[in-house]
């Protein structure tokens, strides 16, 4: 009977934040297209409303927090690791220098922009500041009081900050295209109109070198911003869905990020990052100044993404074949924040997949074929195995129950023997599991070099063999296999260690392309002959946030990955 009416109050509550995002989305669609009436005012004044009534919401939540502290509240262990937090405070301190740019820029343009243009900025560091404090706080808890009206109060943060992220993502996306038109000509493409879609304010600057710094420095922020965004949203969104629930209390294993033994994983994935943005300076660099440099720029990106990619790929069924051999069960219990990472893998996936085929089809349909165009081809192949292949490995990863100690293990005690003479009765380690002590019978599980291992028994005594020399160990057909199976799992896990160690950094190298400006999909110009340049640049749009969103994403769940293995 309880739950009928909290599954309605879900239900309205997603339905509530669906259309305010609708509702700002067209707004955001509105002012981007030119509608006649609407300016970016108006957008603005909307998202300032937003994070107003967010802001009130948070404060309300932390006071009556802070009345309720000595109560002892559930807390969803999964959610809100300490890493995740530290990753969305370094992305928040970013977006306020974002805004303190933003802040500059309109200084210097007061005299032409909208008053709203001045005060979104410094609401948003007031929101991004007290946000970050609530998740840092909150994200984990699991609410049991007041969830109609917590609902409600959260749901309207997820959709605030997509609805901000979205705003991030169209702003980045036109200052991106304007430069694409302008780089278009130089590849030839004269047959392409070029009309650039100018926001620029109507107005001289008052100090020129500092204007120059704000609008070039604020499109190169612009990526942190976006990523801020949509790590609030999802850290939110499992707030909601934890609203209610009843949690299975059980312990909950720790997990740590050590350095020992991914040493490989990590030198080679960082020479991958080095490269990366090595490629990505030249690449910004030389595209646009001429024909033959804007080629040689695109063969260069293609060449090292199809080098990089295959490694991945490599890595990626490497560690499936390690899964295969081995026989672990799955943890199926309900977990609202990996059941979304695997969504997330999932759904921003197709975007880079829509992008890959839309190439691969102008490749096959096109007339004529520059010769940068077909590094193209196995650069787009490769982009989809390889999202396969690694969303297949992380899925399974962080669905994995953790690796327990074997029940087997009994007390012992190591006896250094000399010429048949007890020299040292040493005790060398002590796990006893199912409230059992060792016992009298049974084998010694390892092997120690010029020592015995030696089990005692009920009265006292013990039985010992002496070898070559000074001393001889006892062992059986088990000992032996019980060591080997240890080893081989240790290597196991060191292995997949700097497989997901490779991949992280990887996953971080492939993010810096696309989110600062290295885009072939836009330079190429193929695709823009095939599809005609309108539909094309919607295409990419639509599909290249989604693309770079799925890095960082995958970065995040590989890292969880290492500390996980």
């Amino acid at each position: 009977g309880g739950s009928y009416p909290q599954k309605n109050a879900e239900i309205l509550s997603s339905q509530y934040g669906i259309n305010l995002f609708l509702a700002g989305l067209l707004l955001t669609f509105a002012w981007a297209v030119h509608a006649v009436g609407i300016s970016k005012s108006h957008l603005l004044s909307y998202l300032i409303t937003l994070m107003l009534i967010q802001l009130l919401w948070m404060l309300w939540y932390l006071c009556r927090s802070c009345t309720q502290r000595r109560l002892i509240r559930d807390k969803d262990t999964h959610a809100g690791a300490r890493w995740l937090k530290c990753g969305i405070t370094l992305f928040a301190v970013i977006t306020l220098v974002l805004d303190s740019f933003k802040i500059g820029y309109y200084i210097d343009f007061s005299n032409c922009l909208s008053p709203t243009e001045g005060i979104f900025p410094v609401t948003h560091a007031v929101h991004t500041i007290l946000q970050v404090y609530f998740l840092w706080c909150h994200a984990k808890d699991i609410i049991q009081s007041f969830k109609t009206l917590e609902r409600f109060g959260v749901i309207h943060s997820v959709f605030t900050n997509l609805l901000l992220w979205t705003n991030g993502v169209l702003t980045e996306s036109k200052h991106q295209l304007n430069e694409h038109k302008e780089r278009l000509i130089t590849l030839g493409f004269g047959n392409i109109t070029i009309v650039l879609d100018d926001h620029a304010p109507q107005c001289n600057c008052t100090t020129t070198t500092l204007c120059s710094v704000f609008s070039q420095g604020i499109y190169y922020l612009y990526p942190f911003n976006i990523e801020y965004h949509i790590l609030a949203s999802t850290m939110l969104y499992v707030l909601w869905k934890n609203i209610g629930r009843k949690v299975e209390h059980h312990q909950q294993h720790k997990t740590l990020f050590k350095f020992h033994g991914i040493t490989v994983g990590m030198i080679f994935g960082l020479i991958v990052l080095t490269s990366t943005i090595a490629i990505v300076v030249v690449y910004l660099i030389q595209i646009g100044r001429s024909k033959i440099k804007s080629e040689s720029a695109l063969t260069m990106f293609y060449l090292h993404a199809i080098f990089v990619l295959a490694l991945m790929c490599t890595a990626g069924i490497v560690a499936l074949l390690i899964y295969r051999l081995e026989d672990r069960s799955l943890d199926n219990s309900k977990n609202p924040a990996r059941k979304l990472d695997a969504e997330l893998l999932v759904g921003t996936a197709a975007g880079s997949w829509l992008l890959s085929w839309g190439s691969i089809l102008a490749i096959i349909c096109a007339q004529a074929h520059p010769k940068y165009t077909w590094y193209n081809l196995p650069y787009s192949i490769l982009v989809i195995i390889e999202k396969y292949i690694q969303n297949l490995f992380i899925i399974e990863s962080i669905h994995r129950e953790q690796e327990k100690v074997n029940d087997n293990i009994k007390t012992l005690r190591i006896v250094t023997i000399s010429r048949g003479n007890t020299l040292s009765l040493t005790p060398l380690y002590k796990e006893i599991y199912n409230d059992r002590a060792a016992r009298d019978d049974g084998e010694v599980p390892c092997l120690f070099k010029g020592s015995t291992c030696r089990r005692e028994n009920g009265d006292g005594g013990a039985k010992e063999e002496t070898s070559q020399e000074n001393s001889s160990v006892v062992h059986s057909a088990s000992d032996f296999s019980f060591c080997s199976r240890n080893s081989v799992t240790n290597h196991k896990r060191r292995i997949l260690k700097n497989i997901a160690a490779f991949l992280f950094l990887c996953n971080l190298s492939l993010w810096i392309p696309p989110a600062f400006g290295c885009r072939p999909e836009y330079d190429n110009g193929l695709e823009e002959i095939v599809f005609g340049f309108e539909p094309w640049i919607i295409v990419v749009n639509l599909a290249m946030p989604f693309s770079i969103f799925y890095r960082m994403h995958s970065a995040a769940s590989l890292f969880e990955v290492n500390c996980k293995t």
